[in-house]
């Protein structure tokens, strides 16, 4: 005999109140990318495990859920993955040219020894089995999924006055010698995180002249993308 399907539950869609809007735009708007500001503070547990919870709501194709948290607080693994950030950043630096390389030498791009806690948030590419809901034409969706758990913790720590800084300078293969990740877990996300006393009051590598933020007018398309595009 089948099982019976589960009866759905629904809640209102209403909009938020105005103050509970303002403050999800401004975690949104006021999100930085932590470097050099963590406080020597230990993180508590609850507050911890409050950003993984935020990070486990969410979306994920085919409700797959394919993330790990691997949380690090051992000094030892931190300064391996610092030697292999700094080996990476030395290859990068060169792959700029003059006044270009000079400003990246002076950019901070990690805090891996100054941050309490470093997350590395991995994408597991046997969750859910081999046919996923989704997932069967577009084999990447598991990991645009854990980006979606990478933003959602994000958000979440600056609610919490947390400050979160991803370094995404490493060979692959570092990483995954330090973690001893298996070949079926991508490492997606590697997270300084730590209580900070002050953030920039716009993105830093926009106050250091590296980039400006685009004008979303500009990016904005309809219905078929232009030809002169």
């Amino acid at each position: 005999m089948s099982s019976l399907p589960r009866r759905e539950t629904l809640a209102p869609a209403s909009a938020f109140s105005e103050p509970e809007k303002a403050a999800l735009y401004r975690a949104i708007e006021t999100r930085r990318d932590v470097r050099s500001q963590f406080l020597p503070d230990p993180i508590d547990h609850a507050l911890l495990m409050r950003l993984l919870d935020a990070a486990h709501h969410a979306p994920s194709v085919g409700f797959m859920q394919p993330w790990n948290f691997l949380v690090i607080r051992s000094p030892e693994v931190k300064a391996e993955l610092r030697e292999a950030f700094t080996r990476a950043n030395d290859e990068a630096r060169e792959m700029f040219d003059g006044d270009k390389r000079a400003l990246y030498s002076s950019l901070k791009l990690q805090g891996l020894t100054e941050a309490p806690v470093v997350l590395v948030i991995t994408c597991d590419h046997t969750r859910g089995g081999r046919v996923v809901l989704g997932r069967t034409h577009n084999r990447d969706t598991d990991l645009y999924s854990t980006v979606c758990a990478v933003q959602n913790l994000w958000l979440a720590a600056r609610a919490e006055g947390v400050g979160v800084g991803w370094v995404s300078i490493f060979h692959d293969a570092d990483l995954r010698a330090i973690l001893r990740l298996p070949g079926h877990v991508t490492p997606v996300a590697c997270l300084c995180l730590g209580h900070v006393a002050e953030l920039h009051t716009e993105p830093e590598l926009q106050a250091r002249g590296w980039r400006q933020r685009l004008p979303l007018e500009e990016l904005v398309l309809h219905d078929r993308w232009p030809e002169n595009l």
